[in-house]
């Protein structure tokens, strides 16, 4: 460190370059802050070798790929390929050849019982229903008594086996089994098996209906009932449905379903430079993207971390580096940046929902957002300058390689930059709307018909950037007061608001002192004059002339234009008493200002418009009365005019005032009372702070004079006689 480094031991100032440091130090880091963000929001590789190109659109370069990939499909899609294969497995059916055993051992044993429960016990109903109940056969008694009969019996139970032995061998299914089954099924019978169709094999209702026509035909409704019942109570179906070894086969031609649409090899190519790109072009460079992700993810991202960083840093750095140059004051002013910095950081995470849900969609980015209140709280200018660098930030982002992000948002972002003016009204929030869409429908269009896009994809994009146009819009005028607020500047918007007279304050000034309340008006028609003379901002001007007397609300009576003639409270006073009264209206109008929450940028007016001044009358009347004077009792704490508003407000004051006191205002006098007041200010050096040239001051004189003859026109003196007022009018 050298000498001229070393700090001020004294402890009273920091080195110069010290300071230096100390004030860019958090600036810096807001632009760290927001490369970082940038960063963390796309993390992928700012303009990859690899970009994704649109379907339809012309291909820059070619794309070979660089290892062997596959083009995976969408896991919906691969899920109703493999479901739509597994269907065309008919259901496997097994013959099942014990069930047939089963059912014969069952009837045998039936009859065996029931032969010994008749022979014990002929006559007792109940032991036969009890032997017959044991093998779940209920028989009533009217089917004991048909039972009863030795032939009878055996020829019902010789019906049954022998239905058992025709039906089930051939294979009966149950009932309910084959419920929407429908074309070919397989059936197993032991290591063989067939197809055949559905509708062929026989079910347990089928099997009942046929084995009917073996039923003995004796006996009437007891023996019908008798032979149905044992029928169906030693059924068992011979085909069965095999569910396991269905889905086993269902299972292997999912598995046969190749997961990848694509195999792409090393050193394939993928598209040619100046080829249209297809569906399956664009399905092949999206899975190399997912492959070089994935491959990433495996090896030290050092080297392409620092080389995104160093993109955002870079293009960070050209944002603050053109405010500092073209915008210094706006550097100077920390909330200003933040402000600044908060917008961006707004778009950026607009740009990352739109990569996320839409990345082909690029005009959906929300650019307008900062460029709307950049420009309504700043200025276009460079509202503009910011909405193409984060166009261009944004643009060169992997996501939206390949994409119109960067053309698309560069005109979306100026045309909102520039199309934000002055606002009177409400409605020009529609005329910001409709320019922004516009603009992006324009784009849209010029980008459809130079890759022959069908008329659909333009319209699309049309709409994605009239949808962005109203939402950036919305979200701006939103954001605008918050941003007001913390910077202290005041858009028109607000102005507007303040511009009511109907506000608690202008009422109080109306009522409780008219005089200083109409003074006001013309001060404001002056100002606003003025200001439109030299393309200053006249509606500031207007609003702060409202505002610009307030204080004399705390004493109006002792104020010339609240007086009734012939008394003056003043009278009664001495000139120091009477100019601190005078002096203290901009003290107390800038408390009034605070208590009623008067914008700041208003509240200068109040404290300029009398810069440092002296209060004339009293000051002579004072060194009439002999004795010493303190000049500085007598002026005005000031500070003089900073802008050219509160300039021409200063004059204007000064010159209305003067007119007033003109017996004949006759256009040449006005002109000359205009002139001298202009005069008497520069000579006072009350406008040596101001932003205004001579040029301009004659015109303010020009406008004033204009103004003010105007007000004191000649009038026509009117007959009595016919109910007019003349010059020597007298009342009745």
């Amino acid at each position: 460190m050298t000498a001229r480094d070393e700090p001020d031991r004294s402890g009273n100032e920091p080195s110069p370059r010290t300071g230096e440091v100390v004030r860019q130090g958090p600036r810096v880091a807001l632009a760290v802050a927001l490369t970082l963000l940038t960063y963390a929001l796309f993390p992928a590789v700012p303009a990859a070798n690899f970009p994704i190109y649109e379907v339809g659109s012309v291909a820059s370069d070619n794309v070979i790929a660089p290892f062997s990939f596959r083009v995976l499909k969408d896991s919906a899609e691969l899920s109703r390929q493999q479901e739509a294969l597994a269907r065309t497995v008919d259901p496997v059916y097994a013959f099942v050849p014990s069930a047939l055993d089963s059912t014969q051992q069952q009837l045998g044993a039936f009859a065996a019982a029931l032969d010994s429960a008749y022979a014990h016990h002929a006559r007792d109903t109940a032991a036969v229903q009890a032997a017959a109940g044991a093998f779940g056969v209920n028989l009533t008694r009217a089917e004991v008594a048909y039972l009863g009969d030795r032939d009878r019996r055996g020829r019902v139970i010789d019906a049954v086996a022998q239905a058992y032995r025709r039906w089930l061998t051939a294979g009966v299914a149950a009932a309910g089994s084959l419920d929407g089954v429908s074309g070919e099924v397989v059936v197993r019978r032991g290591a063989s098996e067939h197809s055949e169709p559905s509708d062929s094999l026989r079910t347990r209702d089928e099997f009942v209906a046929q084995a009917q026509a073996l039923r003995p035909e004796t006996g009437g409704a007891a023996g019908r009932s008798a032979y149905d019942r044992i029928l169906h109570a030693f059924f068992r179906p011979t085909i069965v449905g095999d569910s396991a070894v269905t889905e086993m086969r269902r299972n292997q031609l999912r598995r046969s379903v190749p997961v990848s649409d694509f195999d792409v090899r090393a050193g394939e190519k993928i598209v040619g430079a100046n080829e249209v790109v297809g569906t399956e072009q664009h399905e092949k460079l999206r899975a190399l993207h997912r492959a070089m992700d994935e491959r990433r993810a495996t090896v030290s991202g050092l080297r392409r971390a620092a080389g995104a960083l160093l993109f955002d840093a870079l293009i960070v750095a050209l944002l603050g580096i053109t405010v500092l140059i073209f915008r210094p004051r706006l550097y100077a002013s920390w909330r200003a940046l933040v402000v600044m910095a908060c917008v961006t950081a707004l778009v950026l995470g607009g740009g990352a929902l739109v990569a996320h849900l839409h990345p082909l969609n690029p005009e959906m980015i929300p650019v307008g957002i900062a460029a709307v209140v950049i420009s309504a709280l700043f200025d276009r200018r460079i509202a503009m300058i910011v909405a193409v660098l984060l166009a261009a930030l944004l643009g060169g982002q992997a996501v939206f390689r390949g994409t119109n992000a960067l053309y698309l948002n560069i005109i979306g972002g100026a045309a909102a930059a520039y199309s934000v003016r002055a606002v009177r009204t409400r409605q020009q929030t529609y005329w910001w709307i409709l320019v922004i869409a516009a603009a992006y429908s324009a784009a849209a269009v010029a980008v459809g018909l130079s890759r022959d896009l069908p008329g659909a994809s333009i319209l699309a994009s049309s709409g994605f950037g009239t949808l962005n146009a109203v939402i950036s819009v919305v979200a701006a005028l939103l954001l605008l007061p918050l941003a007001e607020r913390y910077t202290g500047i005041e858009t028109d918007l607000t102005l507007l608001e303040w511009s009511d007279l109907n506000r608690p304050l202008m009422q109080r000034l109306s009522v409780e002192a008219p005089g200083t309340f109409a003074h006001s008006i013309q001060i404001a028609n002056l100002a606003e004059s003025g200001c439109r003379a030299v393309g200053a901002h006249a509606l500031l001007a207007r609003v702060g002339a409202y505002y610009h007397d307030i204080g004399k609300l705390v004493k109006p009576q002792y104020f010339v234009e609240n007086q009734a003639k012939g008394r003056n409270p003043h009278d009664q006073l001495t000139p120091l008493q009477s100019a601190q009264i005078i002096r203290n209206h901009v003290r107390e109008g800038l408390q009034l200002a605070e208590e009623y929450g008067v914008p700041q940028v208003l509240r200068t007016f109040i404290a300029e418009h009398h810069g440092t001044a002296t209060i004339a009358y009293f000051l002579e009347r004072a060194r009439a009365q002999g004795g010493p004077v303190r000049l500085e009792d007598f002026r005005y704490t000031g500070p003089i005019p900073q802008s050219a508003e509160s300039a021409i407000v200063l004059l204007a004051d000064g010159a209305e005032a003067a007119v007033r006191v003109l017996n004949e205002p006759t256009p040449p006098r006005i002109r000359e009372v205009v002139e001298h007041m202009v005069r008497l200010r520069i000579d006072q050096g009350q406008l040596g702070a101001a932003p205004l040239t001579l040029q301009q001051l004659e015109l303010v004189k020009d406008e004033f004079a204009r103004v003010l003859s105007g007000v004191h026109h000649a009038r026509i003196d009117y007959p009595v006689s016919s109910g007019g007022i003349g010059a020597g009018f007298a009342a009745p």
